[in-house]
């Protein structure tokens, strides 16, 4: 028999069996990305999803690293990828970051980029499919956010949708 877990009601949120904590914070810090992820954010800015080359071991990483982590060899290669790839994993989420609940769930996955090398990638949210059709080994395409609206960051790119491969059913067809 499968278990699918049990699930959240709003009577469980409003008499508390939840553990939430709410304060105003007044956190003031400066990030410093990197050189690695400054630039791979550079590139989501001109609707780009960059990686590295290890010139030792021959991995293609995204997002990049500045060494890698196999060899530990210092990268400096850097190259385009596609801003396609397929779903590794994925997961429905009906509760969003700051605890509200959704009727629609939510899609983060876990998406190699192609061209990269096997098992590399990041997580990012799934649009434009319905749940029941999400598949593992799914073909997906980035849709980016408007040039003028982009400002460097994951989000440039909105979501993944599904793109058609041939007689493997997905409905959609890349545009």
């Amino acid at each position: 028999m499968k278990h699918l877990g049990t699930g959240l009601t709003d009577k469980d949120f409003k008499e508390k069996k939840v553990c939430l904590t709410y304060w105003k914070a007044n956190a003031r810090y400066a990030w410093d990305c990197g050189i690695a992820i400054g630039k791979f954010l550079s590139g989501l800015k001109a609707g780009k999803i960059l990686g590295v080359r290890c010139e030792k071991c021959g991995r293609i990483l995204t997002p990049p690293r500045i060494f890698c982590e196999e060899c530990f060899r210092p990268i400096d290669e850097w190259l385009e990828l596609k801003d396609t790839g397929k779903v590794n994993t994925f997961s429905l989420c009906y509760v969003t970051w700051d605890v509200k609940r959704i009727k629609e769930p939510q899609i983060p996955a876990v998406i190699e980029i192609d061209g990269a090398s096997p098992g590399i990638g990041f997580m990012h949210l799934l649009g434009e499919v319905k749940p029941k059709d999400v598949k593992i080994g799914m073909k997906v395409k980035a849709v980016w956010k408007e040039t003028e609206k982009r400002e460097g960051a994951i989000t440039d790119i909105l979501y993944f949708r599904p793109i058609s491969e041939g007689s493997n059913g997905y409905k959609r067809e890349d545009k």
